[in-house]
């Protein structure tokens, strides 16, 4: 196999992951890193991993492979998060997410930080997100579609 080929079979790749047809994916990409080891070529083949086989934990070492060859490129990134959801490991999926963002305004994690939402500030910061007060007001702010303020140690709450 030439160069040539391996990127023909990493394109095959991208283009079956996008159309849900996982394992002709992982096939593709495999095919294509034992023939060129890319960080890019590990990416996708540990995303195809990751949704065909379930094998997050090799999955999760081929990105960290792909992040520490090139950590300025925000796509690493975003297939880290998208094994890190697919592993169920939300909070850390969002932390991978921003990381991206602040590399590259990539659309795509955008797209996916959107997507998954982030908790708003407690309503009173000085007690905890689970204080039943906490949970009460920010239920009412909701709904009322008021911005959540947060209110800091030195304020007093007035009625």
């Amino acid at each position: 196999m030439s160069s040539k080929t391996a990127a023909e079979l990493f394109a095959k790749g991208k283009d079956a992951l996008f159309n849900d047809h996982t394992y002709l994916a992982r096939v593709c990409f495999e095919n294509a890193l034992n023939e060129e080891r890319t960080p890019a070529y590990c990416s996708y083949f540990a995303l195809a991993l990751a949704k065909s086989r379930g094998d997050f934990e090799r999955a999760i070492k081929l990105s960290d492979e792909s992040i520490a060859a090139e950590p300025d490129n925000s796509e690493h990134y975003l297939i880290r998060g998208r094994i890190l959801l697919l592993a169920g490991q939300r909070q850390e999926a969002i932390d991978v997410f921003r990381a991206g963002v602040q590399i590259d305004r990539h659309p795509e994690i955008l797209r996916e930080l959107e997507s998954l939402g982030t908790r708003g500030k407690p309503v009173i910061a000085s007690l905890p997100r689970n204080h039943p007060l906490n949970k009460f007001l920010g239920i009412v702010f909701a709904r009322l579609g008021l911005r959540q303020p947060v209110l800091h140690d030195d304020q007093a709450v007035k009625h």
